[in-house]
């Protein structure tokens, strides 16, 4: 499918061209590259052949989902401590593995194997068992969709992080799975940009900026970033000399010498994207202050997500916005977390603990108010890392100080509405949790049932780049897990 815009004629492809008015500039240069109007075109077409918008496109078949927030956890959660109990890795604790393990770092290596050292039990009506560290997702078990045997095959960050979102192991350079989506679907939402990104004030996560990266694409499709702190855009609102009839006489102006440049230089991506990212700006004054302001939530929805508590405010605050912003069209949302807090190769004990606490309550908080509000249906949550944890120990020594190395082998994620079948554990890893023996999910399998949901067919959605037709796959062995879609 090649997703275009459909125009009566020329005149009224110019008019959209120039709808709104020029907004503010911070805002504009974050989304300086995000409304790019001409792009790259295959072999032997014209720009005027192929242009890209986020004009809401017709699905190969009708969607069960309309948006999507993924909750990325950077680091490798330790899958047998959380969702995916092992007895008998707990009944041979402190004796060798008998298996062959493949080590990340090998001067802390050890084949001593290391039990939970948390209690599982069952929940909900589904039985689903889960550690005592998720008190909260414990409570959303029947809306659940728990994957446990999830296989990268590689044990790295960012090799297996850049498969999550661009399909291939390592490769940089690739469009973020949501670039797709928004080039295959458009979006809901012209006063607000169709993929976000909530990162956390202690920083960037590993990968940094190739995390939402469009790749080849138009720089239209990648993903907005917002201060991680208030004001969560800087310069929102107009200075008080220039607001009202000022503002919009002087945006005016600017808005003909700047179309009338553009139609000098036509088909200049850089240029069309960054009069487009004005525009939208513009509309951005009301719409993002709007959708950002939280304090219109109310104390019940505010304690929910644990705004109440020092542990869980800012992660719960970014949940709640990434709602706010979906109810508002908004495409794809992302959050992610300074560097990858569940990387715990030492310290396991307490580093553990820590992450779930932040994390846990506002993560259930957002499936239990989507479910109340009646959007959960077409809204699909993601919980998940790139990679778990090893099933023997790592900083042999103090106990206090153990910890647990890389693994791709077999570890698990969860999904909750949006068509996911709820209340269901699918997969299984082998009996210490080191590999996915039972119903295997790669990530290229992530991306075709996602995309089924959406209502697109992986195969059909084609990108042409460098002479060459591309999929969100890159062409790798995919398929839909069906037995996960209710």
């Amino acid at each position: 499918m090649e997703p275009e815009p459909q125009f009566d004629d020329e005149h009224n492809r110019r008019a959209f061209l120039r709808q709104g008015s020029l907004g503010i500039g911070t805002v504009a240069a974050a989304w300086l590259r995000n409304q790019e109007r001409a792009a790259a075109k295959p072999p032997g077409a014209t720009a005027a052949e192929r242009t890209f918008d986020l004009l809401p496109k017709q699905a190969h078949f009708e969607p069960r989902a309309k948006a999507m927030i993924s909750l990325f956890q950077h680091g490798g959660p330790a899958h047998m401590d959380l969702t995916d109990p092992k007895p008998e890795l707990t009944k041979f604790d402190g004796t060798d593995y008998n298996g062959d393990i493949a080590y990340s770092f090998v001067n802390a290596a050890s084949k001593k194997l290391l039990g939970t050292r948390w209690k599982f039990r069952k929940h909900g009506q589904c039985g689903m068992e889960l550690s005592e560290l998720l008190p909260h997702t414990a409570d959303i078990v029947d809306d659940m969709c728990l994957i446990r045997s999830m296989h990268t095959g590689a044990n790295g960050h960012e090799v297996s992080i850049r498969y999550f979102h661009g399909g291939i192991p390592g490769v940089l350079g690739r469009p973020h799975y949501a670039s797709w989506l928004l080039y295959g679907l458009g979006s809901e939402t012209q006063d607000l940009p169709s993929y976000m990104v909530l990162t956390d004030p202690g920083g960037h996560p590993v990968d940094s900026s190739n995390n939402w990266s469009s790749g080849f694409m138009p720089p239209l499709y990648q993903g907005t970033v917002l201060r991680p702190k208030e004001p969560r855009i800087l310069n929102l609102d107009a200075p008080p000399y220039l607001k009202g009839e000022p503002q919009r006489q002087n945006l005016e102006f600017l808005q003909a010498l700047n179309h009338r440049h553009a139609d000098r230089f036509r088909g200049e991506p850089d240029l069309n994207a960054r009069i487009a990212s004005y525009e939208l700006a513009a509309r951005m004054q009301t719409a993002a202050t709007e959708a950002l302001d939280v304090t219109k939530e109310t104390k019940a929805t505010h304690t929910l997500y644990g705004l109440d508590n020092d542990a869980t405010r800012e992660y719960g605050t970014r949940c709640l916005i990434a709602r706010r912003l979906v109810e508002r069209g908004v495409r794809f949302v992302q959050l992610f977390l300074a560097g990858q807090p569940w990387d715990n190769h030492s310290s396991i004990l307490t580093s553990l603990p820590a992450v779930c606490r932040r994390t846990d309550q506002p993560a259930a908080a957002l499936v239990k108010d989507l479910k109340q509000r009646g959007m959960l249906n077409e809204t699909i949550v993601h919980w998940g890392g790139e990679i778990g944890r090893l099933p023997v120990t790592q900083d042999q020594g103090d106990a206090g100080k153990h910890g647990r190395d890389h693994n791709g082998q077999g570890f698990s994620i969860w999904f909750a509405g949006g068509g996911f079948k709820p209340g269901t554990a699918y997969g299984a890893t082998d009996d210490f949790g080191h590999r996915a023996v039972e119903n295997v999910v790669t990530p290229n399998d992530y991306q075709a049932t996602l995309f089924k949901l959406f209502g697109l067919d992986w195969n059909k959605l084609i990108y042409h780049h460098s002479g060459q037709p591309q999929l969100v796959t890159a062409g790798r062995t995919a398929a839909v897990v069906e037995d996960i879609l209710a």
